[in-house]
């Protein structure tokens, strides 16, 4: 086992890592930014060491401050946490070329599902579902015109590197197709560094789906079951649940064949460690892979409520060579958990990001109730980063029950000093049909007019 981990990131993520290394006896270190000096994560782990400037490019996405941190502080091995450089094949192999251990999918797996374009293809061939779309990365708006025309409209335009939403474009047109097109590339390119990109058909007012998996180093590959994160705003999920209302409630068969499709594509690719494997799912119960996240999600403690298991520990175990001791049969799915990203933003000002100090904090607690986070009260929020403040995890013997206890949690959670979105998800929490489990991915824009029109309304 490890004597040292170096953890690669910030923020809740860093926190929850380094609370999974000293249960299990591991020194940790931390890295961060001048930004960064009073985070928790800072003060929580065993050493720290300033890697650079606040911005990211200047800090967290530097491998040879990271590299170097690591050296000093003589590392066993590096968590990457999520973000950053956490699917970073070219980081994975530096961190293996210098000796130490990469807490993650290798780089061979990494660059199996280089990009999403690339995965797309090793899906096919494992016999997975996936959406029309063009055959690889779009190397021009003509190209681009071109293939929305074969496939018909809507359609998403998909940066091979993206995530959390970034360089992603829906069209409806030749004018929204160009132009969406050159907006992708151009915030893929800020974002990733690749402003590749490609196309696929839109299914409009999908479910998001996607399925933890979990392989070791010998080829065992299990999944943990779904998560439902069709509650999402500009592509980026606000609420999360498992299991799906969608599956649970009309296609139940869903979760055994999405769940072995999952595996298929992760064993093609050879994967180890933990990651996820995202699906769309239309109403009638088609599904279509889009994309394998090769890293540890944000939305992974519902999953740990659910199954009992702890996934950071599993991917530390996993790295230092340890086999699953577990076949797909001991996995046991029992009760309810939801998440809600409490994010800096204000609801009422188009989510507008609320960096600061924050004056009082005050978080849930109870039976059944899980906060991860690094906020405490005379924290500041930096702003040259995600503006994520922590995510509030309640479990129930059912949905009814977790829906019920996230209420009471999100009425609890008091924070001053920055604009928060507990507001909004006590909204969504409230809404007849989040409650009856009825919703897809359109549902916060559909509870946003349905807002905007009352607001109208009351002030005309």
């Amino acid at each position: 086992m490890f004597e040292k981990i170096l953890v690669a990131n910030r923020g809740e993520i860093a926190v929850r890592i380094i609370r999974a290394a000293k249960e299990m006896n591991i020194r940790t270190v931390a890295v961060y930014s001048e930004a960064d000096a009073n985070s928790m994560h800072v003060q929580l782990a065993d050493e720290a060491i300033c890697i650079g400037k606040s911005p990211s490019n200047e800090s967290y996405l530097r491998i040879d401050r990271i590299i170097s941190a690591a050296e000093i502080a003589d590392v066993d091995a590096i968590h990457p946490g999520y973000g950053f450089l956490s699917e970073n094949a070219h980081f994975a192999d530096v961190c293996e070329s210098c000796n130490i251990r990469f807490i993650g999918p290798s780089s061979r797996a990494m660059n199996a599902l280089e990009d999403k374009s690339v995965s797309r293809n090793l899906a096919k061939k494992a016999g997975v579902p996936t959406p029309p779309g063009s055959d690889g990365i779009v190397e021009n708006e003509k190209d681009a015109l071109v293939v929305a025309k074969r496939i018909g409209y809507p359609v998403m335009i998909k940066a091979v590197a993206g995530g959390g939403g970034r360089g992603m474009r829906v069209a409806h047109n030749d004018i929204s197709l160009v132009k969406g097109y050159h907006t992708a590339r151009t915030e893929a390119e800020k974002s990733f560094g690749n402003s590749a990109v490609y196309i696929e058909k839109f299914i409009e007012n999908p479910h998001h789906i996607e399925f933890q998996i979990l392989g070791d180093n010998r080829g065992n590959i299990i999944h943990l079951g779904e998560r439902d994160c069709s509650v999402q705003r500009r592509n980026q999920k606000v609420v999360e649940e498992t299991p799906s209302p969608l599956i649970e409630n009309k296609f139940p068969k869903l979760r055994k064949e999405m769940g072995k499709a999952a595996i298929r594509i992760a064993e093609a690719a050879h994967y180890t460690n933990a990651g996820t494997v995202e699906f769309v799912v239309d109403d009638k119960g088609n599904y279509y892979f889009l994309e394998v996240n090769k890293r540890i999600q944000v939305e992974h403690p519902i999953t740990e409520e659910v199954t009992g298991i702890d996934l950071v520990r599993m991917q530390i175990l996993i790295a230092s060579g340890e086999q699953l001791k577990m076949s797909q049969s001991d996995v046991q799915f029992k009760g309810h958990a939801i998440e809600c990203r409490i994010n800096a933003e204000d609801p009422f000002d188009e989510f507008r990001p609320s960096p600061g100090r924050i004056e009082m904090y005050y978080q849930p607690g109870g039976r059944g109730t899980r906060v991860d986070t690094h906020a405490y009260a005379g924290y500041t929020i930096p702003p040259h980063y995600d503006s994520m403040i922590g995510k509030l995890i309640t479990y129930g013997k059912d949905r009814r029950e977790a829906m019920d206890k996230m209420s009471r949690a999100l009425g609890e959670y008091m924070i001053t000093g920055v604009k928060t979105t507990i507001s909004f998800q006590q909204a969504i929490l409230q809404d007849p049909n989040f409650r009856r489990g009825v919703y897809t991915t359109s549902f916060v824009e559909q509870l946003l007019s349905g807002a905007r029109r009352e607001l109208i309304e009351e002030k005309s």
